[in-house]
C-alpha cells in the first residue's frame, strides 16, 4: 500500500531530515512511527503526501508520488494533522466534514451520510453544528479525525492523534483506530497508544530508520529506546 525506497531529504541549510529511508506497509497494516523530536517523523509524513519531494521513490497503492499524481495520491490518503487548527478551515464541524467528500464528487446526501456515520463512530454527534473557533483543543482533535473518517480513504496517516485529548476521548480514538481495518501509519510520542493500536513499529533517529519490527518487541526494548532518546511505554515501565 505504501512503499518508500531510499528516501532522503535535506532542508536548504543542508541539514538532512531523512537519510536513505526504506520500508513497505502492506494493505490493512497498522504501523507506528516513533522517534524523538527532530527524528524526521513529520518530514516523512509530508513526503508521503507530496507536500515535499525528496530524493528516492515513494509509491502509494502503486502510484508514484510526484507533482502530476498528487490528486490521485491524496484521494487514497487521509491525513490527521498534528495541529487541528491547520485542518479545520470551514465555519462549522459539519461543513468541514462535507467539504472533502463533495469535492471528490459525492452528492450532498451521500456526503451527509458519511459525515453522520463518522460522528456517531467517534461519539461526538453533539459537535455537528458547532463553530470550529468555539471548540476546545480536544474537541478540535476529535472533529479533525471525524473529518478524515468521513472521506473513507484507503489509508490514514495520523500525526499525534491523541494529543490534547482527555482520557475518555483518548480511549475512544484508540478504539476507533483499532477498528478501522485499513492501512494506518501513526506518528506519535504516545507509545502506550502505539502499543495498543499497532502491530509494527518504525523507529527513526536522526532521519535514519534504526529499527523496523513487531511493536511488542521494539517497545519492550529499553536499551534500544533509551539509545534513541525514548522511554518504555508507561504501562510497560510500571510492570517491568
Amino acid at each position: 500500500m505504501i512503499e518508500c525506497k531510499g528516501v532522503s531529504y535535506a532542508y536548504e541549510e543542508g541539514r538532512y531530515a531523512l537519510r536513505d529511508v526504506s520500508f513497505h506497509i502492506a494493505p490493512g497494516e497498522a504501523v507506528g512511527l516513533i522517534g524523538a523530536n527532530g527524528a524526521g517523523k513529520s518530514t516523512l509524513m509530508k513526503a508521503l503526501l507530496g507536500l515535499i519531494f525528496p530524493e528516492g521513490k515513494i509509491n502509494v497503492d502503486g502510484v508514484r508520488v510526484e507533482k502530476r499524481t498528487l490528486t490521485q495520491v491524496r484521494r487514497k490518503l487521509g491525513y490527521v494533522l498534528q495541529n487541528s487548527d491547520n485542518q479545520m478551515f470551514m465555519p462549522t464541524v459539519y461543513e468541514d466534514m462535507l467539504f472533502g467528500p463533495m469535492n471528490y464528487g459525492l452528492s450532498r446526501e451521500e456526503a451527509e451520510a458519511k459525515a453522520d456515520a463518522a460522528l456517531e463512530q467517534l461519539g461526538i454527534a453533539e459537535l455537528k453544528h458547532r463553530h470550529n473557533h468555539r471548540l476546545s483543543g480536544g474537541e478540535k482533535r476529535m472533529a479533525a479525525i471525524a473529518t478524515i473518517l468521513a472521506m473513507e480513504p484507503a489509508a490514514v496517516l495520523m500525526d499525534e492523534p491523541t494529543s490534547a485529548l482527555d482520557p475518555c476521548n483518548r480511549r475512544r480514538v484508540i478504539d476507533v483506530i483499532r477498528g478501522m481495518g485499513k492501512t494506518r501509519l501513526i506518528a506519535s510520542h504516545d507509545l502506550d497508544m502505539i502499543l495498543d493500536t499497532c502491530d509494527r513499529v518504525l523507529l527513526l533517529s536522526g532521519g535514519r530508520m534504526v529499527a523496523d519490527g513487531a511493536a511488542g518487541e521494539i517497545l519492550r526494548d529499553r536499551a534500544l529506546l533509551e539509545a534513541n532518546r525514548l522511554e518504555l511505554p508507561l504501562s510497560l515501565g510500571i510492570r517491568e
